[in-house]
């Protein structure tokens, strides 16, 4: 770590630099960077960041925005790779007025990114994420599991679920634990951060370090203040040396030095603060906003989700049921998917970021997610989603049916992933749509861009010797397998929409596939219709159809479905 911001021994005594104590004012990380941002490309994961981020910060501070071909120039990457860095960033970073976020997805390389914002984004791709936590009670989930895969990997012989689960069966970290690592990851690393947002003073030299407004507004992209994320306190009015300024005079800049020692002791004073919250739980019954949902038996009236308003909702631990949520149902702008298998879900809502994580032989339909959709460790699961981008990794066996305005990015261990065009809707789509920012008329499901095959930025040992191997990419579904989804009209016309078909157009090979299937739908219905068959023989066909449909939603358990839309 460098050296050139020390700990203000005076900053420490004044009353005015003290973390304030109304818990609507605790610091808080930005989940988005560290949950959809992190990148497994080599040549972003920095052994030394200072050392190489200071350098290229002075090479391009003329440029002031830098697009793809600038950033591959400089990093020694690829154009592709420069893009994804760039849309990735887009997708993740905290000001919605920035031109990188308002720009349409051809213009997002044109506009080209903040360079303090690129500075802080190729920081944090030195972070590890934290390993999953290990469940309360393994022995009584033991059952949800699905079978092993009936291929082994060339990384591992464990499928997706069993290697997050090995050892003590762990389950995906709680949101305090992640919070915690995460605050922990800031404090160690924060004077780092500010070494790259700081320039020296006035007349000085490089030792004395200031930071100015506009500089501290961008660790927003990081931090934020206030349980509401994005609408809680902007950052410069958390500030004691900034809350007062004068909107119309430039502020007076900061010495880097203060501003590190107010940061750190609001990052302890928000650990002290997880660390109380935590406690009595682990003491005492689990606050039904973070404890594990039992799994359900029943349909939609017995499930159970927990929703916060200050983060993602939680839908986790359903089993052999089918579960919808509507978008007057979702409390803020994310969902988080955890844990679910041999289920229906429908989330018709529009999101910002949305997660799917350790589920099997589950069909999940989100709405439109205007963010960021990620993927992992799931076995037998078939998405359909309109997203902007979506990320996969560690999946098995998984069919991905998208309406996407960027390349999928398919990440880590995978295998026999298929992708198809998007084939559903539902009557409030194409608002829910427009609201996240979504356009019909770009869809490049058929592009997937596939990366390492190990992430960097996970915790978990790997096979020596797979490093640089990359992502078993997906294959297309046939077009004579491509078949439409139907989501079944439960509210009728309580959300009355305009959508009335599949606002994404089909390519033209699985347009002609549904015209074939349908022309041979009509023909078979007319044989059935005109067959020169008496009452009886016609009562036999009707009964020997019954019984092969019957024998259909038994055997892909679609029965419980219709179970569930008759109890609904």
């Amino acid at each position: 770590m460098s050296d050139s911001i020390e700990p203000s021994t005076s900053s420490r005594e004044d009353p005015d630099l003290a973390p304030s104590p109304n818990p609507n004012s605790i610091i808080h990380p930005r989940r988005e960077p560290f949950e959809h941002g992190l990148l497994p490309i080599p040549r972003l994961i920095l052994s030394d960041p200072i050392q190489t981020l200071i350098p290229l910060k002075q090479k391009l501070a003329p440029t002031g925005r830098v697009n793809s071909e600038t950033l591959a120039e400089s990093l020694q990457i690829s154009i592709d790779h420069a893009q994804l860095v760039l849309n990735t960033l887009a997708s993740v970073l905290h000001a919605d007025a920035d031109p990188i976020v308002k720009a349409r997805p051809a213009e997002i390389d044109s506009v080209g990114a903040d360079l303090r914002d690129l500075i802080l984004f190729l920081y944090i791709q030195s972070y590890k994420r934290l390993l999953p936590r290990t469940h309360k009670d393994s022995a009584s989930v033991a059952d949800v599991w699905p079978s092993t895969s009936a291929f082994d990997g060339y990384l591992s012989a464990l499928s997706p679920l069993q290697l997050v689960r090995s050892n003590s069966r762990r389950f995906v970290p709680s949101q305090s634990d992640e919070e915690a690592h995460q605050l922990s990851y800031l404090q160690k690393h924060m004077a780092n951060i500010l070494q790259l947002l700081a320039e020296p003073a006035d007349g000085e030299g490089e030792e004395s370090l200031v930071l100015s407004m506009e500089g501290f507004e961008h660790l927003a992209f990081l931090i934020q203040f206030g349980e509401k994320g994005s609408e809680g306190i902007p950052l410069s009015q958390a500030a004691p040396f900034f809350a007062n300024s004068d909107p119309d005079m430039p502020a007076v800049p900061v010495p880097a030095a203060q501003v590190h020692d107010w940061l750190l002791q609001n990052i302890a004073s928000a650990l002290e603060h997880l660390t109380e919250r935590v406690s009595p739980r682990e003491n005492g019954p689990a606050n039904n906003s973070d404890q594990d949902v039992a799994m359900a038996d029943a349909c939609t009236s017995s499930i159970k989700s927990s929703t916060s308003a200050k983060g993602p909702s939680f839908i986790e631990g359903i089993s052999k049921a089918s579960y919808v949520k509507q978008a007057s149902e979702i409390k803020g702008s994310s969902v988080k998917v955890i844990n679910c298998h041999d289920s229906a879900i429908y989330i018709l809502a529009p999101l910002r970021y949305a997660t799917i994580y350790g589920c099997s032989d589950a069909t999940i339909i989100l709405g439109a997610v205007g963010k960021a959709v990620r993927v992992e460790h799931c076995e037998r699961v078939h998405v359909i989603t309109a997203a902007r981008r979506v990320c996969i990794a560690n999946c098995r066996e998984c069919v991905f049916f998208l309406g996407v305005n960027q390349r999928p990015l398919i990440v880590g261990d995978n295998h026999k992933l298929q992708v198809a065009p998007y084939n559903t809707f539902y009557s409030q789509l194409e608002e829910h749509m427009a609201e996240a920012g979504i356009e019909a008329t770009i869809n490049i499901w058929d592009e997937p861009l596939a990366l390492g095959a190990v992430d960097p930025h996970d915790s978990l040992s790997h096979p020596a010797g797979v490093s640089d191997a990359q992502a078993e990419s997906a294959t297309h579904v046939d077009p004579d397998q491509f078949i439409d989804f139907l989501i079944p009209n439960w509210f009728g016309g309580e959300c009355a929409g305009s959508t009335k078909a599949n606002p994404f157009p089909l390519p033209d090979a699985y347009v002609a596939a549904q015209q074939r299937k349908q022309k041979s739908w009509v023909e078979i219905k007319k044989l059935i219709k005109e067959a020169p068959l008496d009452d009886s023989r016609k009562r036999e066909v009707s009964s020997a159809l019954h019984v092969y449909f019957r024998d259909w939603l038994y055997a892909t358990g679609n029965i419980r479905q219709l179970y569930c839309l008759q109890n609904d």
